[in-house]
């Protein structure tokens, strides 16, 4: 599992492997993978907390000014948000005087929202919930969640009974077309039990009397989109061209044909292939190698490609709740990024590859060294 970080004690313990294979629905075109584990299995106790990444969250306050001045949300507004995480978003609606209300199943990362002052229920989210949740949202949101959801058609019913008449659900998502054109494999891994285009989202929502309206394309995780919709008989809100051009560019690029998802596997492999040679060459020259993070993404990676300690012997975060356990699969050791400047790596490999750009300006001290950067995705490349 992606997320199931060791302890000291635990690597001398036995592991469990599964097999990841990702699958296509020949008539919706949603990418899914099978369920294996259920959600409380996953997410009842979470290593991943959203304020870590500083580029995050600027995203997420520019997305709190922006969406209350075009909804005119106000101190008499509901925002709602599931899978709420550390509070990490709806902190800035807080700034704004907005009541504010976190849905976080994962206990530990519910407690460091409360702890902040945003109000958080610990509960797994679907139908039954919101049916018994004495509040209904004038804007329902969930980022990076969609993914995580075994059973989609009672989440999208839940989100359908919690928004308020003219209420406006926003959700990000990685756009499965970016995970086709730029490669982005290791972003596919057991938490995760769906990827969406625009065409499929679409369908699953319409199926429970929500509408699309609008959408948005984000550079966030890789490539992603921003969806709004809103009750079906709610006709106060116009439906945008982008909406229609976005369909329009996906089906061009024949997200509704089976065989644009049957090359990706070859793609896949030269990666792997890539990766596993450099490395390999590196370790005859005697370089010294590190990476950065230890994303879920990151363990997707490492094992399909074979990386484990032997090339890599350390990895580094910021996340404390990381620090001091070990990548699953690999063994791979997780320390704070002041390791870096104690061993002086000739290689350092970016495993949060979305966040490159904010790793490589805030660990430019490599640089004084001689020290290069590698970015695995979508292709091997040295910076």
């Amino acid at each position: 599992m992606s997320n199931a970080f060791l302890t000291p004690k635990q690597l001398t313990q036995e592991e469990c492997f599964y097999p990841l294979h990702v699958r296509v629905c020949s008539k919706c075109f949603l990418v899914q993978l099978p369920t294996l584990h259920t959600p409380s299995e996953i997410f009842s106790e979470y290593a991943y907390f959203s304020s870590f990444s500083s580029s995050w969250l600027k995203h997420c306050k520019t997305y709190a000014q922006e969406i209350s001045k075009r909804f005119f949300l106000s101190p008499t507004s509901q925002v709602i948000e599931i899978a709420s995480n550390d509070g990490y978003l709806l902190q800035f609606f807080k700034e704004l005087g907005i009541p504010v209300l976190g849905i976080e199943p994962a206990r530990n990362v519910a407690q460091t929202a409360i702890a902040k002052g945003i109000p958080t229920i610990s509960q797994f989210f679907g139908q039954q919930f919101a049916l018994g949740l004495d509040k209904q949202a004038d804007l329902l949101i969930g980022n990076n969640v969609l993914a995580h959801v075994p059973d989609l058609n009672d989440f999208v019913a839940g989100m359908k009974c919690l928004l308020k008449e003219r209420g406006v659900i926003t959700m990000e998502f990685p756009h499965v077309l970016k995970l086709i054109e730029e490669n982005q494999f290791d972003t596919i891994y057991h938490e995760h039990f769906s990827y969406f285009s625009l065409l499929t989202v679409k369908q699953v929502f319409s199926h429970h009397g929500l509408t699309l309206f609008d959408v948005e394309k984000l550079d966030t995780h890789g490539g992603s989109l921003r969806i709004y919709a809103k009750h079906a008989q709610d006709y106060s809100k116009p439906i945008s061209e982008d909406l229609q051009k976005l369909l329009e560019e996906e089906e061009s690029k024949g997200l509704n044909q089976i065989e644009t998802y049957l090359t990706f596997r070859k793609n896949a492999s030269r990666v792997k292939e890539d990766l596993l040679a450099f490395f390999q060459q590196l370790k005859k020259e005697n370089k010294k190698i590190a990476a950065y993070g230890a994303p879920a993404k990151g363990n997707t990676l490492l094992n399909y490609c074979g990386l484990d300690s032997k090339y890599l012997p350390y990895t580094v975060d910021r996340n404390e709740y990381k620090q001091g356990k070990y990548l699953p699969g690999t063994h791979i050791p997780i320390y704070s990024p002041d390791k870096i400047l104690e061993t002086k790596p000739d290689y350092l490999l970016i495993l949060p590859w979305n966040l490159k750009q904010e790793i490589i300006e805030e660990n430019q001290c490599i640089r004084s060294w001689g020290g290069h950067f590698v970015i695995p995705i979508p292709r091997l490349e040295i910076q």
